[in-house]
């Protein structure tokens, strides 16, 4: 599974990478997480506010750090 976090690199951001992680591990999921900081990458995707996150290509997430539970049901509950 790819996983994007797009963002700028602020605290949220790095909040929202170590929570997939954490989630993904737990559940026994194979990610790649990558970050998208550049600005003009991330207007691409239509996110106006972060952290965004884009799974196989489709945005599941935009603007702040997701619920555990959000980021449960991405990985499957």
């Amino acid at each position: 599974m790819d996983v994007k976090v797009l963002g700028t690199g602020c605290t949220n951001c790095r909040n929202t990478i170590a929570l997939i992680e954490e989630v993904a591990r737990a559940k026994g999921v194979a990610v790649t997480v990558s970050k998208v900081q550049e600005l003009r990458d991330i207007m691409a995707y239509g996110v106006m506010s972060t952290p965004g996150v884009v799974i196989d290509g489709q945005v599941v997430h935009a603007g702040g750090v997701p619920a555990r539970v959000k980021v449960e049901q991405w990985f499957g509950a």
